[in-house]
């Protein structure tokens, strides 16, 4: 089923907001519309994002692919974005990411066995004075993690572990 069927009360109000000449204004509500439900962009919301608001698909994706909060592939429940940007790497980003990946038994990019976390390299959280550091996006929203180590990562996994039980 379309987007604009299935959400036809959410994508009206949404659309609502921005005057008919500017309605190319609604993607980004209507891409977090999107992905809610699922945690990634689909390729039929980026046809139908596309068709409502008279953008080319790949218009559409380029939008996707530059933000590190919408996402074009299915991943893990929560997933963990680290800040590898040069003053983060200057501060140990990079080690910090290849050792978390290490001790989970991924790479960056992947998903643990468990379908738990996704680890990812993303570029500028705002926070290069605190790095390591990276956000969690998941079911209870998204959270900033900053002076991280790895002990203390795997242990916040742990604790989504306990959770999840």
């Amino acid at each position: 089923m379309s987007l604009d069927k299935k959400y036809s009360k959410e994508v009206k109000q949404i659309l609502s907001k921005y005057p008919a000449e500017h309605k190319r204004s609604a993607v980004m509500p209507l891409l977090y519309l999107a992905q809610r439900e699922e945690g990634y962009v689909n390729k039929e919301a980026i046809q139908d994002i596309a068709r409502v608001l008279d953008m080319t698909e790949t218009e559409v994706a380029s939008i996707i692919g530059f933000y590190s909060l919408y996402h074009d592939k299915k991943a893990g429940k929560y997933r963990m974005q680290v800040c590898t940007d040069l003053p983060c790497a200057l501060r140990g980003a990079d080690e910090f990411l290849e050792k978390l990946c290490g001790n989970l038994g991924i790479q960056v990019g992947e998903t643990t066995e468990d379908g738990l976390v996704t680890v990812e390299a993303v570029m500028c959280l705002a926070g290069c004075d605190r790095a390591p550091m990276f956000q969690t996006q998941g079911p209870d929203g998204i959270k900033y993690h900053e002076y991280m180590t790895v002990d203390r990562t795997m242990e916040l996994i742990e604790a989504l572990k306990g959770d999840e039980k």
